[in-house]
C-alpha cells in the first residue's frame, strides 16, 4: 500500500436560461483507498437532462462500486433507460474513473471528451482500448498512479465553449491542454483547478453558457496529516494530557484561542510573541510560538474559516482573498484546504468566561457548533477528521 491519496474537486455552469443542470458528478467511495467518480451529461438539457444524468451517474457508480463490469453498466442502463425518439442518440453520455487502492486508475469513456491526464508538467495521452457494447463505442483504460498526476475530467460544454461567439469551432482540446498545462506546478487544490478551467468557459461564452459544462479535477498526492487545536480542556489538570497528545502528532499544528495558546506556551517554555498586523481588519491578529505553525484567535477566526469553507464547497468565489492574504483565517484555509488531508481536531470543552458576556454573541455552544460544522465540510472536501474532545 502507498502513501497516495485522491484530492477531487468538481463544478457545473448551467446552461443560460435553465435553472437545473444536466450535467452530474457522483463519487462513490469503497472503503479509504479506492473511489469511483462519473461524470454523466444528459441528452439536452434542463429538467430532462438533469434526471437522465443524476440517474445515469446514480446507476453506474452504484453498479462499479460492486464490481460489475463495464459490459454489466452499459447493458443494464440501455435497458432501464429511455432513448430519445426525435433523435434517437444516447440519453446520456459519460466518463467514469475508478481509483483503485489509490495504485491504479480504471478509465471508461463513452462520448464525452477525452480525459487529460496531466503527468510531470505535461499531457501524456495513455493507451485506450475501444469496445462495442449494445452499439455504443467504449473506450477502457487503465492507468498506474504518480504522485501529482492530475486527471481532468469533463462535459462537452467544456469544448464548445466559445463556439460563433470568441472561437470559432470551441475551444479544442488540443488548446484545453497547453492552457491547464500552465498550472500543473504551481499546486492548486483539485477544486481550485476546476474553477481555473471552468473560469475560462464561462469567459469564453460571454458568460451565458451554450450548454450545462462541467468540470471534475482528480489530483493524486501525498497524505499530509495536519493538527488543530481549540480551547483548554474542560478539566485544567488535563492540560498537560491535551497538549502532549497534540504535539506528539505528525505533521503541522495550528493553536486557536488566546487562553490555549497561552497553554501552549506554558507546556512548551516558549514565549508567545503577538504579530501586531491586521492584515484583515474583520480577522484578529496571529500571534508566533516556536514549535507552532500558526497561532490565531479562537471563535472569530474559526467563524471566517467556516464562511470560506462553504464557499469553497459551492462556487469558491472567495478563493481570491483566502489564497493570497495574510491573516490568520485564510492562513488556516490554506493549511486545512489546500495542504493536508487528514485532519485531527483537539477540542477542549471548558466555558470561556469571556464569552459569558451577553452583550458578546458567542457562547460555547456556538464554539462547538463551528468545529462540527467545519469539520463537515472538510469531509465533503475529502478529507480524513478526526474530532478529540478534552
Amino acid at each position: 500500500m502507498n502513501n497516495l491519496c485522491a484530492d477531487i474537486g468538481y463544478r457545473s455552469l448551467i446552461k443560460h436560461g435553465e435553472q437545473l443542470c444536466g450535467d452530474r458528478v457522483m463519487i462513490c467511495p469503497q472503503g479509504e483507498d479506492s473511489t469511483v467518480i462519473v461524470l454523466a451529461d444528459g441528452l439536452g438539457s434542463g429538467v430532462k437532462a438533469n434526471i437522465l444524468s443524476t440517474l445515469t451517474s446514480k446507476m453506474i457508480s452504484t453498479m462499479v462500486a460492486e464490481n460489475m463490469s463495464i459490459d454489466e453498466c452499459v447493458k443494464t442502463i440501455a435497458a432501464t433507460l429511455p432513448v430519445c425518439k426525435e433523435r434517437e442518440v444516447a440519453y446520456s453520455t459519460f466518463t467514469i474513473i475508478r481509483l483503485v487502492n489509490n495504485e491504479e486508475a480504471e478509465i471508461i469513456q463513452y462520448d464525452n471528451p477525452f480525459v487529460i491526464l496531466l503527468r510531470d508538467g505535461k499531457c501524456y495521452e495513455f493507451p485506450k482500448s475501444e469496445m462495442i457494447i449494445e452499439g455504443k463505442k467504449i473506450y477502457t483504460s487503465r492507468v498506474k498512479l504518480h504522485e501529482k498526476d492530475i486527471f481532468i475530467m469533463m462535459s462537452d460544454g467544456v469544448i464548445h465553449a466559445g463556439v460563433g461567439m470568441k472561437l470559432n469551432f470551441g475551444w479544442e482540446r488540443k488548446d484545453i491542454i497547453p492552457f491547464m498545462e500552465t498550472f500543473y506546478e504551481v499546486g492548486f487544490t483539485a477544486k481550485t483547478l476546476t474553477t481555473i478551467l471552468l473560469d475560462e468557459c464561462n469567459r469564453l461564452y460571454d458568460k451565458k453558457p451554450g450548454d450545462d459544462t462541467t468540470v471534475c479535477t482528480i489530483r493524486i498526492r501525498k497524505r499530509e496529516p495536519m493538527n488543530l487545536l481549540i480551547g483548554p480542556p474542560s478539566n485544567e489538570y488535563d492540560c498537560d494530557k491535551m497538549m502532549s497528545l497534540f504535539f506528539a502528532k505528525e505533521g503541522k499544528h495550528i493553536v486557536c484561542g488566546g487562553t490555549t495558546s497561552t497553554i501552549a506556551s506554558n507546556f512548551l517554555g516558549k514565549p508567545l510573541r503577538p504579530v501586531l498586523e491586521f492584515s484583515d481588519p474583520d480577522v484578529p491578529p496571529i500571534a508566533e510560538l516556536e514549535g507552532v505553525d500558526l497561532v490565531t484567535e479562537g471563535v472569530i477566526t474559526i467563524n471566517k474559516v467556516l464562511t470560506y469553507a462553504k464557499d469553497y464547497l459551492e462556487t469558491n468565489e472567495t478563493y481570491a482573498q483566502w489564497g493570497y492574504k495574510k491573516d490568520g483565517a485564510s492562513r488556516i484555509c490554506r493549511m486545512l484546504f489546500e495542504e493536508a488531508t487528514d485532519i485531527n481536531f483537539f477540542v477542549g470543552r471548558a466555558v470561556n468566561p469571556a464569552h459569558q458576556n451577553p452583550n458578546l454573541p458567542i457562547n460555547f455552544n456556538i464554539k462547538m457548533r463551528l468545529v462540527d460544522e467545519l469539520a463537515e465540510c472538510l469531509e465533503k472536501m475529502g478529507k480524513r477528521i478526526k474530532v478529540s474532545y478534552f
